[in-house]
């Protein structure tokens, strides 16, 4: 059965885009391009040239006058669901390493200029740590540093290429400063913070990586300054981002590229 015409769909290509997309459902997995105009409620004209660049991009493919969803669609299908995934393997390595320091203990992975947290569990007498789906800078959080310190230029890059915000009182201020801090991130495998994302709270963190050396994740821990020793915990931290690693990205390293 034929959906209802779309017919209000606003004048941006990121609308048109999905309408052409949204054409296709589990009932629907093949169409011609006058079915997928009908659908979507775009004109014939309009819908052949958004079908015509998808194509080209690899979002849809051609098999003789069907169209299909293409493979770039699959592979980003496949990131959602490795994070997913990862979520899975880590959590109970957190739910101890939580246990162990009494602490709050993150999850997080790099999304440009910031870390989003995918999983974060609240320790005892801890600040209140961000959450689950939250963002934070890289540069002002010890993840996102151990994070940094593992990518490529390209991505220090990013970061240094815009103002530096303080959420706390010793939050890295100039690129030249970050740059040293991620090289001693290099060279030690783990990442510290002293009130850097916040007034009073300390943290340590260490990267997850894919065997090809590539930072996949990090596991951090946080908690008040006077509470927490992030070096004599960093041990701890660096043996679940292991552990973690070898499950998810078998032979992985302890050590980013870089390190070894």
């Amino acid at each position: 059965m034929e959906r209802p015409a779309e017919r209000n769909i606003p004048d941006v290509a990121v609308a048109r885009v999905s309408a052409v997309l949204g054409a296709f459902d589990p009932e629907h997995r093949e169409l011609r391009l006058g079915e997928i105009s009908r659908r979507c409620g775009l004109p014939k004209s309009t819908t052949s040239r958004l079908v015509t660049e998808l194509v080209a991009y690899g979002f849809l493919e051609r098999s003789g006058p069907h169209l299909h969803l293409g493979p770039r669609l699959a592979e980003l299908g496949q990131l959602t669901m490795r994070r997913r995934d990862l979520r899975a393997v880590a959590l109970p390595y957190l739910v101890d390493l939580r246990e162990a320091t009494r602490q709050s203990v993150q999850l997080a992975v790099l999304d440009g200029a910031d870390v989003v947290h995918l999983e974060v569990l609240r320790g005892r007498d801890t600040p209140e740590p961000p959450p689950s789906g939250g963002r934070m800078p890289a540069h002002a959080c010890a993840a996102g540093k151990a994070l940094l310190a593992c990518s490529d230029d390209a991505a220090v890059d990013l970061v240094c290429a815009q103002p530096l915000a303080a959420l706390g009182p010793r939050t890295v201020s100039t690129p030249a400063s970050l740059r040293r801090q991620l090289r001693l991130v290099r060279e030690s495998g783990l990442a510290y913070e002293s009130e850097e994302s916040g007034p009073g709270v300390g943290g340590v963190a260490c990267a997850i990586l894919h065997a090809d050396g590539h930072p996949v994740a990090a596991v951090a821990v946080s908690g008040w300054s006077g509470r927490l020793d992030p070096r004599a915990i960093g041990p701890a931290v660096r043996t679940v981002a292991l552990a973690v690693g070898r499950e998810f990205c078998p032979s992985t390293s302890a050590h980013c590229r870089q390190c070894r």
